[in-house]
């Protein structure tokens, strides 16, 4: 059983990496939707000086930009409000990838940092959007965005993914993460850029982020390595409720297949701010062991969290006692 979490500000320490190792993290995620690897050379330095002084290596994961859509960088983080009118795209006050014009509608709703913020466009043309907000809050550089039924099919891996794949093994990647995989050619493509940089033997992870990803589970099957039931995104591809179905159905077809998969988004989501998770958010990470979850992971608990060490070791205590309750 593999406990991942995610390297951000609240880890960038090699004290706060050893303890996170001490309570049981067996592996770590770089996100480079925020930077290349170079860009976070610091944060890879602190990770080996931590295992240095534990004495245990770590898996490094890098999870590529790859098809996902972003919002661009702000100077400073900008509040909207509910009702309020906004500009998206030249001119506006978010820049976001000019792609999206030729496929959105009026009343196309989008959803930005996995559906915290909600908007819904009211007319636009080839280079910007008026949108109204239909549900506010602060927005910070970089954040995902959804276009629910919009067709927009941006390419497999940015020149950003090349020159990250190109450096993998100076950073010691043991494994990619894939976001959107859409179908077998997403990894197909991905395979093919690992083999030109002499990276045959890193791991490739499917992230399922949205219907077309489970639609075409079957196929994707023989082209990753491992799955990725990755939850914020694709909590934004359906209805909320709907939810908890599309993780069962992954879980049950990568049972099938006999692939390895990953659970992860806000399984401690409440100790960003707290040091004790809710009953449910452990309940939640026992259920996604039981199920066959070969690892789980933090994301912003640990990357952008008050309680980093704390989070990690619920996360590891939770699990394990899952494994126990299956092999009594």
């Amino acid at each position: 059983m593999d406990y991942y979490g995610t390297l951000g500000p609240s880890c960038n320490d090699e004290n706060i990496l050893s303890k996170m190792i001490d309570e049981g993290m067996t592996g770590i995620r770089l996100n480079l939707s925020h930077g290349d690897l170079e860009d976070n050379k610091e944060y890879i330095e602190k990770l080996r000086k931590a295992e240095n002084i534990t004495g245990k290596k770590m898996k490094l994961l890098i999870d590529l930009k790859g098809p996902e859509l972003r919002t661009g960088t702000l100077k400073a983080p900008i509040n909207i409000s509910e009702g309020e009118k906004i500009i998206i795209g030249e001119g506006g006050i978010i820049d976001v990838p000019s792609i999206i014009f030729g496929s959105i509608n009026n009343n196309q709703q989008i959803l930005i940092d996995d559906g915290k913020i909600l908007i819904q466009v009211e007319s636009f043309d080839e280079k910007s959007a008026l949108c109204v907000v239909l549900r506010g809050g602060t927005l910070k550089s970089s954040k995902s965005m959804a276009f629910p039924e919009a067709n927009i099919n941006p390419p497999t891996l940015t020149d950003s993914d090349r020159l990250n794949i190109s450096k993998a093994l100076e950073y010691g990647v043991t494994g990619v993460m894939l976001p959107f995989v859409r179908n077998k050619q997403d990894l197909i493509c991905l395979r093919d850029e690992l083999l030109k940089s002499n990276c045959e033997n890193i791991e490739i992870l499917a992230k399922i982020e949205n219907k077309s990803g489970i639609e075409k589970l079957d196929e994707l099957m023989d082209f990753a390595d491992s799955f990725v039931i990755a939850r914020g995104d694709l909590g934004n591809s359906m209805d909320l409720w709907e939810l908890p179905k599309a993780q069962k159905v992954i879980a049950e077809k990568c049972r099938k297949y006999n692939k390895p998969f990953m659970i992860v988004t806000q399984m401690l989501d409440s100790m960003h701010t707290k040091k004790v998770p809710t009953r449910a958010e452990v309940l939640d990470i026992f259920n996604a062991v039981v199920d066959g979850a070969s690892s789980i992971m933090l994301t912003g608990e640990t990357a952008a969290g008050n309680y980093p060490v704390e989070s990690m070791r619920y996360l590891v205590k939770t699990g394990e006692e899952a494994l126990k309750y299956i092999n009594k």
